[in-house]
């Protein structure tokens, strides 16, 4: 009898032998539990955590997964009538709230520093016939990817992440019975330094104890951590990693936003990746995505331009930018106003964009200039 993994066609020797080596290691690690996880669409990790015993079998034929966690709106609420005829017309094979599969990478096997016994797969999610499920941002990545790999480029990125740390005060509200609601509670806060004074040596002393954690836990994940900043805004901060291919850098930024805001709670921390927390005086967070082509024989940068154009001034994209270069600025712009709904997805996000605030209100690029949507 074929794996489910084999019916996806996704299973062949290689994946055979990463998967017989995984499961070596999770019985070297003496992990007792192992995590199947999942992002969503709106960045949160889902799944199911299995005894490791079970971990082998499960990477071969699949957890199952309630397909509604694909069609929740940013209150985890189903936005399709799945139980109403004609609810999920438009969804063959969501009806009903029925199955998906969830089919983990055996080399995404990790250990995880923040908790005892406990590793983490990165699986994707197929339909029960084995047809991949079209509405996984992560394979909507590899498809881009591949396209872009048979006109024969690479992408790499480069992620700056802003976000907020607040001290836990008081969690009393948020876990009383008698006041659950849907969505929860928020807990009681204190802040982790003032804010008003980026990159101030003194603000980070006094926030050193939780980014100690983030840097600990990144590190300890794997990701390619450069730097901790405090940034503008009270107790925000950022972090800074070093470029990799795009598929990675998708990865990490899940694993890096999940990852810490589950270290940071168990020491008593919240870490929030919403742009603008419900507080007066607080500033926007947003994230730096750098982007380049590189050219796949030869791995050059396919963007940059050995020397200015002739008649070109430092003004004009091709002064910097090659051809392909130019036309992937003038991408950017001509699609950027359908690519916000993506790239701000949120109600709260929208409340960034305002005058003076670094963030791209408007539709223009610039050459070092912060204020400017694109920065070249």
């Amino acid at each position: 009898m074929t794996s489910f993994a084999e019916r996806c066609g996704i299973h062949d020797a290689a994946r055979e032998q990463a998967l017989v080596q995984t499961a070596a290691a999770i019985e070297a690690s003496g992990a007792e539990l192992v995590r199947f996880t999942w992002c969503d669409v709106h960045g949160v990790l889902r799944g199911k955590t299995l005894v490791a015993s079970a971990a082998a079998a499960a990477m071969r034929d699949g957890v199952g997964l309630v397909s509604t966690l694909l069609l929740k709106d940013t209150s985890d609420r189903t936005a399709f009538k799945v139980f109403e005829p004609g609810g999920a017309a438009d969804l063959p094979g969501f009806e009903f709230a029925s199955n998906v599969m969830l089919v983990a990478d055996p080399a995404s096997w990790q250990e995880l520093p923040w908790t005892e016994s406990t590793g983490w797969l990165r699986a994707q999610p197929y339909m029960q016939d084995g047809t991949p499920v079209e509405l996984d941002t992560r394979r909507v990545l590899q498809r881009a990817l591949d396209r872009l790999a048979a006109a024969g480029y690479g992408m790499k990125c480069g992620l700056e992440v802003e976000f907020h740390i607040y001290r836990i005060e008081d969690t009393a509200a948020q876990l009383d019975p008698e006041r659950a609601a849907w969505p929860g509670l928020p807990p009681r806060v204190s802040m982790i330094h003032p804010g008003y004074n980026m990159l101030a040596d003194g603000w980070y002393d006094m926030a050193e104890q939780p980014l100690r954690i983030v840097q600990r836990t990144a590190q300890a994940m794997g990701l390619p951590l450069l730097s901790l900043e405090v940034e503008f805004g009270p107790s925000q901060v950022e972090a800074v990693f070093n470029v990799t291919d795009a598929l990675t850098a998708a990865d990490n930024m899940v694993t890096f936003r999940n990852a810490v805001r589950q270290a940071l709670l168990r020491e008593g921390y919240h870490a929030t990746f919403m742009c603008r927390p419900p507080f007066p005086n607080i500033m926007s967070s947003g994230w730096h995505l750098h982007q380049s082509l590189v050219d796949l024989k030869t791995g050059a940068n396919a963007f940059r331009r050995d020397m200015p154009a002739a008649g070109s001034v430092p003004a004009s994209a091709q002064y910097t930018l090659s051809a392909l270069g130019e036309h992937y600025l003038a991408g950017l712009l001509r699609h950027a106003r359908g690519m916000a709904v993506f790239c701000t997805p949120t109600a709260n996000g929208f409340g960034r964009f305002r005058p003076n605030a670094l963030a791209p209100q408007a539709v223009l690029w610039g050459r070092d200039n912060r204020g400017a949507m694109l920065r070249v």
